[in-house]
């Protein structure tokens, strides 16, 4: 059942949603070669901690870590740890941050120094299919035209999308109604009403489509060994259009 929040919800969100942002914010300038992946994920425990909000994945069935660090060929849920970043590494940071008891989910894509033009280029039109996507998220469409919109533009690139992994909403829970597909045909789907919270957040691969889940259970990468990308925003369906909760500035 997807649950239709009321403004005064909605706002609750984008308050969690402008700390997330900050965070991502922050991590800018640390992403850089010769840093750990578990340094990002202890800074971003801390910085939530110290201002009174909570990692809202840690512990979730039993994942471990504040924040999801998936690297190069890693499609998502990637454990943080020991790794180094090296130059012309790319990282996907996901996070869902827990403020008052309202939640905001983003991820973003991130380049470890300089990177390659391919990779550059699937990071650059992985995020543009996430907005072609949120174009969609308006009253009277349906999820279809979301999907469609993301599948269109990241196949016209030469690349494919995840299927495994999907949108969802969501507002006290992590994971609510309604499943966000980013592949699928316009005109199918549920029809998109005022109020409905969700995460548009496609994964897309250079190679392609197919995906392994490591031995911890949890990290995805492409079975082909290519480089995979994910942007995420969270927002919110209102009458003048759907408002971007996690909102970076547009960064």
């Amino acid at each position: 059942m997807v649950i239709i929040k009321t403004e005064e919800e909605i706002q609750k969100m984008i308050v969690a949603g402008k700390l997330l942002a900050e965070v991502h914010h922050e991590l800018r300038s640390r992403i850089k070669p010769g840093v750990k992946t578990i340094d990002l994920d202890r800074f971003v425990e801390s910085f939530l901690k110290e201002r009174g909000a909570y990692p809202e994945q840690k512990g979730y069935e039993g994942y471990p870590y504040s924040i999801c660090a998936s690297v190069n060929d890693e499609i998502c849920h990637g454990f943080p740890g020991e790794y180094a970043l090296k130059e012309g590494d790319i990282v996907t940071v996901d996070m869902v941050v827990n403020v008052d008891g309202w939640l905001a989910d983003s991820a973003w894509s991130y380049a470890v120094g300089e990177i390659s033009d391919e990779a550059q280029k699937l990071l650059d039109v992985t995020r543009e299919s996430m907005y072609k996507g949120i174009e969609q998220a308006k009253i009277g469409n349906r999820l279809g035209d979301v999907a469609h919109a993301i599948q269109e533009y990241a196949e016209s690139n030469g690349y494919s999308v995840v299927r495994e992994f999907v949108g969802h909403g969501i507002g006290r829970e992590m994971h609510e109604d309604p499943q966000v597909l980013h592949y699928g045909k316009p005109g199918h789907g549920l029809r998109i009403r005022e109020g409905m919270v969700f995460t548009i957040e496609p994964m897309i691969n250079i190679g392609k489509k197919e995906l392994v889940i490591d031995d911890d259970g949890w990290t995805a990468r492409t079975k082909d060994g290519s480089l995979s990308a994910q942007y995420e925003h969270q927002i919110a369906i209102t009458k003048d259009g759907p408002i971007i909760i996690t909102d970076q500035g547009d960064c």
